[in-house]
């Protein structure tokens, strides 16, 4: 069957963690590894309740902000450390575009309720015919029903989409449903990937 939709996630992917200085300063800041900051903010039980919509991004991190025994007044600076060495990725960016003239193409993240609002406001929704937010439909990956809720707005079937992610159990379960899945490893391999499945 035709490819006719690329679906790719955002963050690891399309936007990634270029500068690790700022994140591993604040993670010794508070007598942490990066890989326990990273946890702390990404792993916890507010981190899952954002994702879903059970509450809101700011609440997310008030709640961070209060574990690191820090006052209010602090989260705005720690949030902003936390994703100072994040980075867009204009080649994917430009990539999806261009496939748009062509292709479908959506967006599948789990992430909190702010991520429309940035994404606008850095200008690259433009290369995406539906963003796919799990804090905005209240469920997320590996979840199947929102690869199903994915497929339905952009009125394709699971063979003819790829799926880009850099988590392997949600490629596992796009698979599952009979979607094409692709690790994200780097954007060489990525690309390389999607091109040769849609030439053949």
């Amino acid at each position: 069957m035709t490819i006719t939709a690329i679906y790719f996630d955002l963050g690891g992917v399309i936007v990634r963690t270029g500068d690790k200085t700022s994140r591993a300063a604040l993670a010794a800041e508070f007598g942490m590894s990066y890989s326990e900051m990273d946890n702390f903010v990404f792993g916890s039980a507010t981190a899952r309740q954002a994702s879903t919509g059970k509450i809101s991004e700011e609440q997310h991190w008030l709640d961070v902000a209060r574990r690191l025994n820090r006052p209010e007044s602090e989260m705005p600076r720690i949030r902003a450390e936390f994703f100072r060495g994040d980075g867009i990725d204009f080649d994917i960016v430009e990539m999806l575009r261009s496939l748009r003239k062509t292709h479908k193409t959506g967006l599948i993240s789990n992430a909190w309720d702010d991520l429309r609002r940035w994404i606008i406001s850095q200008k690259f929704d433009d290369a995406f015919d539906h963003m796919i937010i799990s804090a905005e439909v209240g469920m997320a990956k590996p979840d199947p029903r929102i690869y199903h809720y994915a497929l339905e707005k952009l009125g394709v079937q699971a063979e003819q989409a790829i799926f880009v992610d850099d988590v392997e159990i949600n490629i596992t379960a796009c698979q599952a449903l009979g979607m094409h899945g692709i690790l994200f490893r780097t954007p060489g391999q990525a690309i390389a990937e999607i091109k040769q499945l849609l030439l053949a």
